[in-house]
């Protein structure tokens, strides 16, 4: 059987943004032709820039390491649910906009395109700050829901799996907290409670339900389908994540 290729992978660089708070990412030369004719390069990097798979241990004490998440789980059938209609700044993620557009079976690998992707650095309607601090994301009943469908892995064209007001960023922006509250006419903390901090981090990858952060690459045109779908990490031993390769296999 033949297949065609969809690349779901934003590109590395310099340029690629981490998480809000993060490091930059460092590439230099340590050895050029002139000296050594051979050509190598050096970069220093948080794992959590471009397109990443988040491990368990990066958000549960104890948890297993990148290199220990099954080769198997890492390649199958799934699903790329396009939700951009429904969500907006600050929108909370529901089962429902996933279900109303796609169907999602027990075991499925399942990404979810929020349009976010257009404000990554480099693409069209750049805008950072509105793509790390502002996205839409999950709560715990997304989170639950996510353990209830034993999905395989899920993946997002998001800074984050959890919503940025249920994570740390409200304590680098407290102005954006007021800001929150004063769109939603509530309390943060009636939204996300304190004990639900990255609740859509801690309640899947217990169960060794891992997440892909920004995807991006060609992913518009796979919306909405079925196909296979599979992710390609470094096999990398203590490491608490990886950057990755995000591919979506189409029957030619």
């Amino acid at each position: 059987m033949k297949f065609e290729l969809v690349d779901l992978t934003h590109p590395f660089s310099i340029h690629t943004p981490g998480w809000a708070g993060y490091p930059p990412v460092k590439h230099y030369y340590i050895q050029r032709f002139s000296a050594n004719e051979i050509v190598a390069q050096y970069i220093e990097t948080p794992l959590h820039v471009s397109t990443h798979l988040d491990g368990q241990m990066h958000a549960i004490p104890g948890g297993a390491d990148i290199a220990s998440f099954p080769l198997s789980r890492c390649f199958g059938e799934g699903v790329i649910a396009d939700i951009s209609d429904c969500v907006g700044d600050w929108d909370v993620i529901t089962p429902e906009m996933i279900t109303s557009k796609v169907e999602v079976k027990k075991g499925d690998i399942l990404l979810y395109y929020t349009g976010y992707k257009r404000y990554y650095p480099g693409c069209e309607a750049e805008d950072e700050a509105r793509y790390f601090l502002r996205h839409p994301g999950g709560d715990r009943r997304l989170a639950e829901w996510l353990v209830d469908m034993e999905i395989a892995w899920t993946g997002m064209d998001c800074g984050s799996g959890d919503h940025p007001m249920n994570t740390t960023i409200t304590r680098m922006r407290p102005d954006l907290v007021e800001e929150f509250e004063d769109l939603r006419h509530q309390k943060l903390r009636e939204v996300f409670p304190k004990e639900d901090l990255f609740v859509m981090h801690r309640v899947p990858f217990r169960q060794n339900i891992l997440h892909v952060e920004n995807l991006g690459g060609d992913v518009e045109r796979v919306l909405n389908r079925r196909c296979h779908i599979g992710v390609f990490p470094w096999r990398f031993e203590g490491g608490e994540a990886s950057i990755c390769r995000v591919v979506a296999f189409l029957e030619a």
